[in-house]
């Protein structure tokens, strides 16, 4: 690839306390890009996607996003940065007190000093993009599960991010469902170039969107590269892995 990288991860070092979760990662993502990071419960999937969007510090090593140290920064340093990306967590976190319009504001109302007015527009633009468009007044306990994650995601987009990490973006969904957000997925990285960092555990969705995987398994990466070429792997985890859903 001749493309420079927009997330770079270097000779990274995480865990909790005095357990090292993953030692020794390095890998890139590319703009434009849907990269998924994969691997079986408990691997570290979303330990290091919480390093790399600054929720945890590592033990040591370095991510650049979009060229700059999130792990280096300061405080007034990080925000610009945190602006680059738009997070979804695998709860979704919507706000149960707040419409899906509120929710999707709120990100613009805390980060920008647009009007209301403009706000207000800019987040049922984000709602349309998802298919919600129509369901702006309904709370989140009034909406589908698949509607909830689609209005998480909208959320994400609200600052127009260059980057979007997802966590376990189907968890909880059925089949039919999941593939529709999938398919939303795929939708919004051809229509806006928005590049997609996902963790996710489903082979399925695996195969259907990602266009290059790394696989975790014992705190390393054994595997990297578009998911149809893994499967053809010799490495008895790997094989198993991409061979089964």
């Amino acid at each position: 690839m001749n493309r420079l990288p927009i997330v770079e991860v270097q000779n990274l070092k995480v865990g909790y306390g005095e357990n090292i979760i993953l030692d020794g990662i390095n890998f890139n993502v590319y703009p434009g890009e849907i990269f998924m990071i994969v691997g079986v419960s408990g691997c570290g999937k979303t330990t290091l996607l919480q390093n790399m969007i600054g929720l945890l510090k590592p033990f040591a090593g370095n991510i650049l996003i979009d060229k700059q140290n999130i792990c280096q920064a300061t405080e007034l340093q990080r925000l610009p940065i945190l602006r680059k990306i738009g997070v979804l967590y695998q709860s979704g976190a919507l706000f149960g007190s707040m419409n899906l319009l509120k929710n999707v504001a709120l990100p613009l109302e805390e980060l920008t000093e647009l009007p209301q007015d403009a706000i207000l527009e800019i987040a049922h633009e984000k709602l349309k993009i998802v298919g919600l468009g129509d369901f702006y007044n309904y709370m989140p306990a009034d909406i589908s599960g698949g509607m909830r994650k689609r209005a998480s995601i909208a959320r994400a987009m609200a600052l127009d991010p260059k980057i979007l990490f997802l966590d376990e973006p189907s968890s909880g969904l059925d089949p039919i469902i999941s593939s529709e957000i999938d398919q939303l997925i795929v939708n919004l990285a051809g229509i806006l170039g928005t590049t997609f960092v996902i963790v996710s555990h489903s082979v399925l969705s695996i195969y259907k969107i990602a266009e290059r995987v790394i696989l975790l398994h014992n705190g390393k990466i054994i595997a990297e590269g578009p998911p149809l070429e893994l499967r053809q792997s010799s490495h008895p985890f790997v094989k198993k892995f991409f061979g089964s859903d």
